[in-house]
């Protein structure tokens, strides 16, 4: 089994910690960026907090006085307040030209650039320029701000933004650069017996992820690789006649500790997990086994998890409590040490003609007494007031989790699914897929996933693996 010397707690550490850097630390030439996609529920955040009584004014017609101006300020005390300089800067002064309208939708990138210095008074000016995601300019100027003089270290308090940033790194490739230095680990990629779940299993090994022990009917796996001009020769292959036998085992390799995750290849879903949940198997634990989406999309701040979209298909009281506990546990490997907990329902109400409801008040209740501990719920609460503080507000709706949520906990497997899948398909979520509850993790994707979903899924294994290395599940 492959080990590593770097503690585990470092790669929670990486995206926990916001580190700021001092006055003598900053160079004239340095710079940060940050993108944001600001949609209609921002639009109708700004109108709030300017007062205007009508908010759909705002949308439809932006006003210059409040619209531009606190997008700008946004995006500056972003920079500013986590970037560079970061924790401990304090705001001088700054001098803005507005030159374009923000409309619903827009994907605005500012960037900032220091230009001077002042050693005197630990004075730094940055340059600063916003675009549009069509390139055109909508503000530019400069900000003067006082540079720390000591290090300051805070906890974040979100999953980290993962949106391209000005080299054009792409949110998988800032998810690589956050596991980069842990050790691979050895995974069972079940019947990969197809170009694509093959070509992501050979992938995640060129990307320092995963080490994978491909199970399959060698014969089946060697054409595949002949067909995708694959090379298989440094490759470990467990040959097993079909299907069916792959899983069982893959599940065996887990189980005897000569593997550390699962892989899902082109066999059914239903086969890998009724192999994995077998009594006989042994990697069951006193948690239910349940499945999360990890989604980044344009249209919110920051990466959030949806469950459970694949496993459970209408879960009870029980299960959904596991559900809630094995969506924290990974919302606090990724770096969210208190994740806020939406609990999904049609309505923001306890209703009793209404399941979901009275699930949500329950689990609520369950957090309240302990039964449900590290993160913050929330229910029954409607999907717009989970995601957007303006329509909680609107509703006269007081939560620490409304509009802000790290965790949608849907009400049973059909609607998480769709959920999930109309925020890939028709929102442009980036998105990876992990099964929790078992002793190992479990890589389950689609057919119809992208490359960089499969990657992205390896890589949250990663994560995981080297987690229950120190704190068994």
């Amino acid at each position: 089994m492959t080990t590593s010397s770097t503690p585990v707690d470092a790669t929670a550490d990486a995206l926990q910690v916001l580190r700021n850097r001092t006055f003598d630390e900053i160079a004239i030439g340095d710079s940060a960026s940050l993108e944001r996609a600001f949609s209609p529920q921002d639009i109708h955040m700004f109108a709030l907090q300017s007062g205007d009584v009508d908010p759909e004014s705002s949308v439809s017609s932006p006003s210059r006085d409040t619209t531009e101006a606190i997008c700008a300020n946004v995006l500056i005390s972003a920079v500013l307040g986590t970037r560079l300089p970061g924790p401990g800067t304090q705001y001088v002064s700054q001098s803005l030209c507005f030159l374009g309208a923000v409309r619903p939708g827009d994907r605005l990138t500012v960037q900032m650039q220091v230009s001077s210095k002042d050693t005197a008074t630990h004075h730094v000016t940055l340059d600063c320029t916003c675009t549009s995601q069509e390139g055109v300019a909508v503000f530019q100027g400069q900000v003067e701000v006082v540079a720390p003089t000591e290090r300051i270290e805070r906890t974040r308090t979100a999953l980290p933004e993962i949106h391209p940033d000005a080299q054009g790194r792409t949110g998988l490739q800032h998810l690589l650069a956050h596991v980069a230095h842990l050790q691979p680990i050895r995974v069972a990629v079940a019947h990969p017996c197809d170009v694509p779940s093959l070509s992501a299993a050979l992938e995640a090994r060129h990307a320092g992820l995963i080490e994978p022990v491909l199970v399959g009917p060698r014969g089946r796996l060697e054409a595949v690789a002949t067909e995708a001009g694959l090379d298989l020769a440094d490759v470990a292959i467990v040959d097993v006649p079909h299907s069916h036998a792959a899983a069982q085992q893959a599940v065996a390799l887990a189980a005897a500790g000569e593997v550390e995750a699962l892989m899902k290849g082109s066999l059914h879903t239903d086969e890998l997990m009724s192999a994995l949940v077998s009594a006989a198997a042994g990697l069951r634990t006193k948690r239910r086994v349940s499945h999360c989406f990890l989604l980044q999309t344009p249209a919110y701040p920051r990466p959030f998890i949806v469950t459970d979209a694949a496993i459970n298909i209408a879960p009870n009281l029980e299960q959904k409590a596991d559900i809630i506990r094995n969506a924290i546990e990974l919302a606090q490997v990724i770096g969210v040490r208190e994740p806020k907990v939406a609990i999904l329902a049609a309505v923001e109400t306890v209703s009793p003609t209404m399941a979901a409801t009275l699930d949500a008040a329950a689990l609520c209740k369950m957090a309240d007494r302990g039964q449900i501990t590290g993160g913050l719920l929330d229910g029954p609460l409607a999907f717009d007031n989970a995601v957007s503080i303006a329509a909680a507000r609107i509703k006269g709706i007081v939560s620490e989790v409304a509009g802000q949520a790290d965790i949608l906990v849907v009400p049973d497997l059909e609607s998480g699914n769709m959920l999930a899948k109309q925020l890939i398909f028709m929102g442009g979520a980036a998105s990876a897929g992990i099964v929790l509850g078992a002793k190992v993790p479990v890589i389950l994707t689609s057919r119809a996933d992208s490359r960089d979903t499969r990657i992205a899924s390896c890589a949250i294994a990663l994560m995981l693996a080297h987690h229950y290395r120190l704190s068994p599940p």
